[in-house]
């Protein structure tokens, strides 16, 4: 009868016990492999790890090889690995895993048919995406919780770090973002001013970039050079002070780190995101305006009035609402990326990936629901 494979571990007076039991097989390989990775002896007090095998009923390569993985992974974290109890049959297998270390994969493949595996990979990660979202929520819970008790004692809010971070999301960004969105309002004129010619409706270009660009490519510009530029650099901070323990530091000293870090920067993406928004815009128009000159000879003065009859205060206004939605999002997701980071380097430079990766893609989805929402309300 198989017995299901367990362990469990224990700090003792020499170091750390590590106490095995059941059927260390292939079978469960990718089980046991998940949850010896999330063992750690950063903490451990000792110099000396005990594996306990006594009560290990079957052992085959695979479990074998992940005990030995076990322990020299410790070896490397300065503790030195011992075995006790490993029955004789066992022992010869024991001893050719590890005269053959060098040789085994670092990770053990799943024996599962390929349609479990793939429904599997699609569960996981709907549940990742859920608890994401689920964390996010909760942050811009805790978001408007300080944000209240900012607002009813007005001398909790940092006034000198939020200016700070709208200069650095908002002013140090406008040459980036006046040159690329100048760029693309020429190419989008261009471009379309090339198709209209062929039905004779050049005359309509004015009217395409005017559209495209107030509602849509301005705000989706400016919010995407924005996630990539300030949402990465929020995560990275946060997640370098999460790194050398300074939040656990704040904390300590009686300091909310959500009043310190996150509000400031939050509020910060929310008031200047719109002012770029509007820059981004003048700019998109001043690109299709130059480009509209030269392929259709159309004087600055007819630009204008043909911009005045094309759009209306709401096709201005929609690229506008936007804005503090998009902020928001960037904001919340580059800060909770950040205090996602563990105690090491490359979890850093992962959670800053990750934030700009989630940034757009929420930025984008933002995008399309505003859209289908002001297009059922006729706006």
């Amino acid at each position: 009868m198989s017995q299901t494979p367990s362990f469990k571990t224990e700090e003792t007076g020499s170091g750390f016990m590590f106490s095995a039991s059941g059927d260390w097989t292939v079978r469960q390989a990718a089980a046991l492999g998940a949850a010896l990775d999330e063992l750690s002896a950063a903490r451990i007090r000792g110099a000396q790890v005990t594996f306990d095998l006594k009560n290990v009923s079957r052992l085959d390569t695979a479990g074998a090889w992940l005990l030995d993985r076990t322990a020299e992974r410790f070896l490397a974290q300065g503790l030195t690995p011992r075995f006790e109890g490993l029955r004789g049959e066992f022992q010869t297998l024991f001893d050719t895993v590890q005269a053959n270390r060098g040789t085994c994969p670092d990770t053990l493949h799943d024996m599962r048919p390929f349609a479990v595996q793939l429904t599997a990979r699609v569960g996981d990660a709907l549940l990742a995406t859920g608890a994401e979202v689920h964390g996010i929520v909760g942050y811009f819970g805790i978001f408007l919780q300080a944000l209240w008790r900012a607002v009813k004692s007005p001398r909790r809010l940092r006034l000198v770090p939020l200016v700070h971070h709208m200069e650095k999301a908002g002013f140090d960004a406008l040459p980036i973002v006046c040159l690329i969105t100048f760029l693309i309002g020429a190419v989008i004129a261009q471009q379309g001013a090339e198709q209209l010619k062929r039905f004779g409706a050049d005359v309509y270009t004015v009217n395409l970039v005017a559209i495209i660009f107030l509602r849509e490519v301005g705000i989706l510009l400016t919010a995407i050079i924005v996630a990539g530029r300030s949402g990465s650099a929020f995560a990275a901070e946060i997640g370098s002070m999460k790194m050398r323990e300074e939040i656990d530091a704040m904390r300590t000293l009686g300091l909310d780190p959500v009043e310190m870090l996150i509000v400031p920067r939050v509020l910060a993406l929310v008031l200047t995101l719109p002012l770029l928004t509007f820059i981004a815009d003048i700019m998109g128009l001043l690109g299709g305006a130059v480009t509209v000159w030269m392929l259709l000879d159309t004087t600055p003065g007819v630009f204008l009035v043909r911009l005045q009859e094309a759009a209306g205060f709401w096709t201005f206004g929609v690229g506008l609402l936007k804005a503090p939605f998009m902020a928001i999002v960037i904001a919340l997701i580059g800060c909770h990326c950040g205090m996602k980071v563990t105690g090491s380097a490359e979890s850093v430079g992962q959670q800053t990936t990750q934030s700009v990766v989630k940034s757009i893609f929420m930025v984008i989805i933002l995008d399309a629901l505003f859209a289908m929402f002001f297009t059922a309300v006729g706006i």
